[in-house]
């Protein structure tokens, strides 16, 4: 309940919030023509119906997790880093870039250091973002949007020029990775995706509640004016914050090539950057509700696959639903808002 000058508790804000998703979410499958519970059970059935469905879903969790991760350390810092896009896909050519220096029997070691190479190339594009934001006065949102585009383009022109398979110029990629650089995969599930998933969480966790670094970032990021004041460099903060968030950001990319397709493709990302972003806020900037949060994505995205097969419906239907749920996030914030501000004035 709100009370005046209360806040909504966290499970009734969870239940409005799912509540509101679910009959908006069932509408506009009705207006789609399909049935909605059909529609629902086609998705879950695509995401978790069987074994390979749900290390598939497994294999989405990760790059969406390690993105929203380092968004968290750049939320704290009061930044939108919506270039995490174009970080994604620095972090792949990167990797591949470093890879293509080494010959089949080259051993593990190349996979490791392309790895490394990935999210220093995720770092250094989100670093350029930082400084456009702390020296040139430019919005990260609009960086970041153009760097977006400049990485996209950077991959086209490396696929058709310089990294393209001896004899033919395609869209379908760089020519495959020898096998010794690829990712292994136990029994068909991530293990080292997901371990690294799980890493990122948890450094995450720890510089932002554990360490001082953590409390100076959210302070530059609540008051930037006072921070300066106080000698907390708040500039410096958000270069660094920038920085970290690219390098998990990279590091998804990077996976992408080694553990996914092997290759530079023009949709390396799958969009995965601006899937994070909405989950994150989905999950109101916090670490813990943003597991699920991104599994359940992870789910939507494996599953919408079966939508033409099943009912024919467009798999698009899946970045529908996912919009819908942030966008009820906003609607019941905004809502809370109001009645708190109803609540005080009376």
């Amino acid at each position: 309940m709100i009370a005046s000058g209360v806040r909504m508790s966290a499970p009734v804000r969870l239940l409005a919030t799912a509540v509101l998703a679910v009959v908006a979410t069932l509408g506009i499958v009705l207006l789609a023509g399909a049935p909605p519970l059909d529609a629902v059970s086609v998705i879950i059935q695509g995401g978790l119906g069987s074994g390979v469905k749900i290390l598939q879903s497994f294999g989405v969790w990760v790059p969406l997790m390690l993105c929203a991760a380092g968004l968290l350390i750049t939320f704290a810092a009061g930044l939108w880093n919506i270039g995490i896009e174009g970080q994604v896909v620095m972090g792949a050519i990167a990797a591949t870039g470093f890879m293509r220096f080494f010959d089949q029997g080259a051993g593990t070691m190349p996979l490791v250091l392309g790895l490394l190479a990935g999210m220093a190339g995720g770092a250094l594009w989100a670093w350029f973002s930082g400084i456009l934001r702390v020296y040139g006065r430019v919005h990260e949102i609009f960086s970041g949007l153009g760097l977006n585009f400049v990485a996209v383009g950077l991959t086209l022109w490396l696929i058709l020029g310089p990294w393209r398979k001896p004899g033919s110029a395609s869209l379908s990629g760089t020519e495959v990775l020898p096998d010794d650089f690829w990712l292994p995969l136990p029994g068909g599930f991530p293990l080292w995706q997901v371990l690294l998933a799980a890493a990122a969480i948890l450094a995450v966790y720890l510089i932002l509640f554990k360490t001082r670094w953590g409390l100076v970032v959210k302070a530059a990021g609540q008051n930037p004016s006072a921070a300066a004041l106080w000698g907390l460099r708040p500039g410096l903060r958000a270069l660094q914050a920038m920085a970290a968030c690219g390098a998990l950001a990279g590091l998804a990319g990077a996976l992408q090539v080694v553990g996914v397709y092997h290759r530079l493709l023009p949709s390396i990302s799958s969009n995965y950057g601006y899937t994070a972003l909405l989950a994150t806020m989905m999950a109101g900037l916090r670490l813990g509700p943003v597991i699920p949060i991104c599994f359940f994505f992870a789910v939507l995205n494996v599953g919408s696959i079966q939508l033409p097969l099943g009912l024919r419906l467009d798999s698009s239907l899946a970045g529908v639903i996912q919009g819908v749920l942030v966008l009820s996030v906003f609607v019941v914030s905004g809502l809370e808002q109001r009645l708190r501000r109803k609540g005080e004035g009376a």
